[in-house]
């Protein structure tokens, strides 16, 4: 069976960025460019660009011509989304490791962060989140006891702290703190990264009618990883 040309110029676009000769930003031929080096009509060529731009691959731009999209996954800052629900949604499959789950004296930044006394016991948290087996998210969170009493029972394993909290302290606001940083040693290696190499860091409190529910740090691989939206004025 005779593999269409528009299907040729595709898997040819393809095999170039898996092989990262082509990489996000960078510039593909034109159809121009493509009917001289295939032999193809131009509505081939073009056929073939629109398709993996349909498919998020390539990005065209008017006046300008077509990228390689930035194929790292986006979260969005406008809500708080479980973190199993958002891998899940683009297909891939999670998994998680537990690291520590804990009852621990706040000391004093974890007492501001809570709103609690210094020195309260508080529940901790820390979890690796993983994308198809590769480390996409390390989450450490101080958790409320008084609003989730039950949290050192979880099998986290099976749902997230975030699922768990929204489910039973249903949110009401967040604040959102987001900075590049360099991770420690301990977080660079569970996140299977040079210690030099920046991340993403995000400071997250949320709350629930009752008061503040947890704070968590989550730290992503920056290379791995974006966080954007869109808003409508």
């Amino acid at each position: 069976m005779t593999i269409p040309r528009f299907v040729q110029i595709k898997e040819h676009l393809i095999a170039q960025i898996e092989q990262g000769l082509l990489v996000p930003g960078d510039q593909v031929p034109s159809e121009n460019q493509l009917l001289a080096q295939f032999g193809v009509s131009r509505m081939t060529a073009r056929r073939a660009l629109q398709e993996l731009s349909d498919e998020q691959i390539l990005v065209r731009t008017q006046g300008l011509g077509t990228f390689v999209a930035d194929a790292r996954p986006m979260s969005s800052l406008l809500e708080i989304r479980n973190i199993a629900d958002e891998i899940h949604a683009r297909g891939h499959d999670y998994s998680c490791d537990l690291i520590v789950l804990d009852a621990i004296a706040a000391n004093a930044q974890q007492a501001i962060d809570l709103s609690l006394p210094e020195g309260s016991q508080i529940f901790h948290s820390i979890l690796l989140h993983c994308e198809n087996g590769l480390p996409l998210q390390y989450e450490d969170r101080c958790v409320n006891p008084s609003l989730a009493p039950d949290y050192l029972k979880q099998d986290f394993m099976q749902h997230t702290p975030n699922a768990y909290l929204s489910k039973i302290a249903p949110l009401t606001e967040a604040d959102h703190v987001v900075e590049a940083v360099c991770a420690s040693a301990e977080i660079a290696n569970a996140l299977e990264i040079e210690s030099t190499q920046a991340c993403l860091k995000v400071g997250r409190r949320t709350f629930s009618k009752r008061g503040v529910v947890s704070f968590a740090h989550l730290y992503y691989p920056g290379h791995r990883y974006r966080l954007g939206g869109h808003l409508s004025f």
